[in-house]
């Protein structure tokens, strides 16, 4: 796609496969609402549409996108809170019973983090991706002589489960785990080869699902 006309056109195949004929989908959504049960922390990276790699309908999944599929922590400093507050919506209001982080491989963000071209500054997306530094200091605590593909994989990673530790800072989060009524993950698509990991927390491993 390279032109909002191109949009416009294929909104016009999306209606007429759906809305021109009696579609029990759609009629569903409109009557009952959405009540999806799983909720998705993806990135903006346009080649990562969760509905896309995991071959949902609409309706299945609630997703909130941003840069690097980051969860800030628990915080009320009088800011606006995007994600958390989506996050909130969706536990408190959907009562989703599955949060996933949904991380990838060619990451952006995180090159930029890894590599410096994030400045030290007031930019919103240098704030933004502060919320990953731990993770920047643990490739680089660890892998300080590794190869660039290898570090950079390391800090996605690493960047999901900072992620996973910050949405236990969330008071009705954590409850809802320690309940057993929400259960969280940290899942990684592997861009080059087409593959979908999770993290098992047993083995302390991105491991393919």
């Amino acid at each position: 796609m390279s032109s909002p006309k191109q949009l416009i056109e294929g909104f016009a195949r999306f209606r007429e496969r759906h809305f021109a004929k009696d579609d029990a989908l759609f009629r569903e959504l409109v009557e009952q609402g959405q009540t999806p049960q799983i909720l998705v922390v993806a990135c903006c990276d346009a080649r990562v549409d969760p509905a896309l790699v995991l071959d949902c309908a609409p309706g299945d999944l609630f997703v909130i996108r941003n840069v690097a599929n980051l969860v800030p922590p628990a915080e009320n400093q009088g800011h606006y809170h995007g994600t958390s507050a989506a996050l909130e919506f969706g536990v408190h209001n959907l009562e989703v019973r599955h949060i996933i982080v949904l991380g990838h491989t060619q990451c952006g963000g995180i090159h930029a983090l890894l590599e410096g071209a994030v400045a030290k500054d007031d930019s919103f997306i240098a704030q933004w991706m502060g919320i990953a530094d731990a993770a920047r200091e643990q490739v680089e605590r660890t892998l300080a002589d590794g190869s660039g593909e290898a570090r950079h994989r390391a800090c996605e990673q690493q960047a999901i489960l900072v992620s996973l530790d910050n949405l236990m800072t969330f008071s009705w989060i954590r409850e809802r785990v320690e309940q057993g009524t929400l259960a969280l993950y940290g899942w990684y698509f592997d861009i080059e080869c087409g593959m979908l990991l999770g993290y098992n927390a047993t083995t302390r491993q991105f491991e393919t699902l």
